[in-house]
């Protein structure tokens, strides 16, 4: 079990990094929409830090929203997905080492450039602390609730925009609940509740998601 699950992680890996162009498309996504942000707004110091974890986080949720419809597609269109579910390999849990690779490959290396957005905003260090807890802690959700929408329209011909309809709404709690953390580290207040509530999600995610996503993939399927 293993050496499979190890086996489906190194062919993700090696997939993703052979697709340099589709691999680049979020991080150059997340980089223009925050460098093209205070363009709009004006350069006021002020302004920029009030913003700029809101900026940061939703750059971050759309940015994660264009590399997640590839995630299962290669297995589908190649027939691998099925020939994995005919295996009897648990399927919930190389979804859950599949998710755990698209977060490596697409989130990891915004979190890498987040200190450099933090000066660009105008960020405090006390605001940047906590953004950085909110990413690493919430960002593993995006991934997570996405997969489970993912496997459900990994069929569809242009599953893209119905993955964003549906996946935006669910995001808002958890945007609401990171920029509130940053918000209060901005006002010199304590933000653990927030993290905490933050890692809540994080566990229920972790403990649900594999199964669903594997039910969805199973739908998909028939």
């Amino acid at each position: 079990m293993i050496s499979i699950l190890f086996s489906v992680f190194k062919r993700d890996i090696s997939l993703a990094y052979r697709q340099r162009a589709e691999l680049l498309q979020p991080l150059l996504f997340f980089i223009l929409v925050i460098s093209l942000f205070p363009l709009g707004v004006g350069p006021e110091p002020e302004t920029l830090r009030k913003i700029g974890p809101g900026v940061i986080w939703v750059a971050a949720i759309l940015s994660s929203l264009l590399g997640m419809e590839r995630l299962f597609r290669e297995d589908f269109l190649d027939g691998s997905l099925e020939q994995t579910m005919l295996s009897g390999v648990s399927m919930s849990l190389v979804a859950l080492v599949k998710v755990f690779t698209h977060w490596i490959v697409n989130v990891v290396p915004l979190l890498l450039l987040s200190p450099l957005f933090s000066l660009f905003l105008n960020l405090s260090d006390e605001m940047y602390w906590a953004l950085i807890s909110t990413l690493v802690i919430g960002t593993p959700i995006l991934s997570l609730v996405g997969a489970i929408a993912v496997g459900l329209t990994v069929g569809l011909q242009k599953g893209g925009v119905l993955l964003a309809l549906l996946l935006l709404p669910i995001f808002v709690p958890l945007l609401i609940f990171a920029t509130s953390a940053v918000d209060a580290a901005y006002m010199q207040l304590p933000y653990n509740a927030h993290l905490a509530i933050i890692g809540a999600m994080l566990l229920l995610a972790l403990a649900l998601a594999p199964f669903a996503i594997a039910y969805a993939l199973k739908v998909s399927q028939n």
